[in-house]
């Protein structure tokens, strides 16, 4: 698969060269990442006429991201919010001789070797987001490869700036995005089935739609609340 890169004015578009028929363009959050998925046979002139063309929409589109609401940086300090599958606790740091995250009711407890340093308190609260992600997202995979009638995928956890999740199709490798640990259950279970559905269709195409319906019906409720969650 080839991969170029188109500049329109002040949009830049990500191209991908495929084995497909029709152009597909699709605009990704969390922060308006644009991409066009062309045939082969199309030279990047032509993709770039086409492009042209939708200009005006993959603004629109890109403002509704970046006019979306930003969570607040943290601190990692004591009495201070955040967020874990969608529910809201208040974080309460304590000096210990071993890092580690506890929850008890609203609040996530945070046992830390130096409570002063933002540093170490982030990664301590991100490698608790990383397994628990992990468990769930491995849950998820493994009921709908069930109902699939596919292998369990491997998976990876890692920052990502501007996708939710992606599918290497090629190796079938599944990626998603550590900030999905904040967000909602359904959410994060509507971005499995998501990118388990492109291991059997690559495109988003009437028929990726069509089985999107069929294993999750409600993820297009679920994309929207996604996206209009703060980032």
């Amino acid at each position: 698969m080839k991969t170029e890169l188109l500049q329109i004015g002040s949009v830049e578009i990500e191209v991908k060269f495929k084995p497909i028929k029709n152009l597909h363009l699709s605009i990704h959050p969390p922060y308006g990442h644009v991409t066009i998925s062309s045939p082969e046979i199309y030279d990047l002139e032509k993709v770039k006429i086409y492009a042209a063309t939708k200009l005006g929409w993959i603004k629109k589109e890109q403002k509704k991201f970046l006019t979306q609401d930003r969570e607040e940086p943290r601190d990692f300090i004591t009495q201070e919010s955040h967020f874990f599958f969608g529910n809201r606790y208040l974080l309460k740091l304590i000096p210990a001789t071993r890092n580690k995250v506890e929850l008890k009711g609203k609040k996530l407890f945070l046992y830390t070797k130096d409570p002063d340093n933002a540093s170490l308190n982030r990664k301590t609260l991100y490698a608790f987001y990383r397994r628990e992600l992990r468990s769930k997202i491995a849950e998820y995979t493994a009921r709908y490869s069930y109902q699939m009638e596919l292998n369990i995928p491997e998976f990876k956890i890692r920052t990502m700036k501007t996708k939710w999740g992606s599918c290497a199709t090629d190796s079938g490798r599944l990626w998603f995005n550590i900030e999905l640990a904040k967000k909602p259950l359904e959410c994060l279970e509507y971005i499995v089935v998501h990118e388990m559905v492109h291991l059997m269709e690559r495109n988003h195409n009437k028929r990726f739609v069509l089985l999107m319906d069929q294993y999750y019906p409600n993820w297009q409720l679920q994309k929207k609340v996604l996206n209009e969650l703060p980032l």
